[in-house]
């Protein structure tokens, strides 16, 4: 979160500003995008009401999505997806920890570098600093959650029993593995809207919302 190709740290803002400040500010604009992509994905229809995060049935079902729909199973396909992207926005609230613990932890050297950065510079750290982490702490919940489920849970033990037979035709116990991909998604989703509220703070002034922001991302 900090600037774009035309607002670059120049020697002015430099010199009213120590590393140390510049560094404080960032993680305060990171502490604030995080807090806003993880309360709008980790509440009811946080994924599920939005097509940008919304997950969709595997790729590796989607045979057995049209199957089902053109055999009048859409209500068990649609029960499959809401608990999918249910599951997700279930999952989110856990990052905020994890999240805030990486904010906490990073240096003024890796804040300079990603406030003279890529746009989505701070998402790559997220990316490499937390999200093995994160996906251990998404994985349990999205398993009760979809376990509690009788279509997601009836899925999952067919995969189980018909795992051998689908590996013949080229699947994978990972592209099977509902837990895993809603996981991943629930992550992509979430990375994806640290990612855009990064790009506001470098771009929109009136999202820096204090002085010391401001001073931080003045050109």
């Amino acid at each position: 979160m900090g600037l774009t190709s035309n607002e670059k740290v120049t020697s002015q803002a430099a010199s009213v500003l120590s590393n140390s400040e510049v560094s404080a500010g960032l993680k305060e604009a990171l502490a604030n995008g995080v807090e806003s992509a993880i309360n709008t994905l980790g509440k009811s229809g946080g994924f599920m009401g939005n097509s940008l995060v919304q997950i969709p049935v595997p790729d590796s079902l989607s045979f057995v999505e049209k199957t089902a729909r053109s055999l009048g199973q859409e209500k068990h396909v649609d029960e499959f997806v809401n608990t999918m992207n249910h599951s997700a926005e279930q999952a989110v609230p856990e990052a905020a920890t994890l999240l805030a613990n990486a904010i906490r932890a990073m240096s003024v050297e890796d804040a300079m570098k990603i406030l003279n950065g890529p746009d989505d510079a701070a998402t790559q750290y997220f990316r490499k600093t937390s999200e093995a982490k994160l996906a251990e702490r998404f994985r349990p919940i999205v398993e009760q959650a979809t376990n509690k489920v009788g279509v997601t849970s009836a899925y999952k033990n067919l995969t189980a029993q018909a795992l051998p037979t689908l590996a013949s035709f080229g699947a994978s116990s990972e592209s099977l593995d509902v837990d895993s991909y809603v996981t991943n998604k629930a992550l992509d989703g979430l990375f994806t809207y640290i990612a855009l509220e990064e790009k506001n703070i470098r771009e929109t002034p009136a999202a820096r919302a204090t002085d010391l922001l401001k001073k931080v991302f003045s050109q």
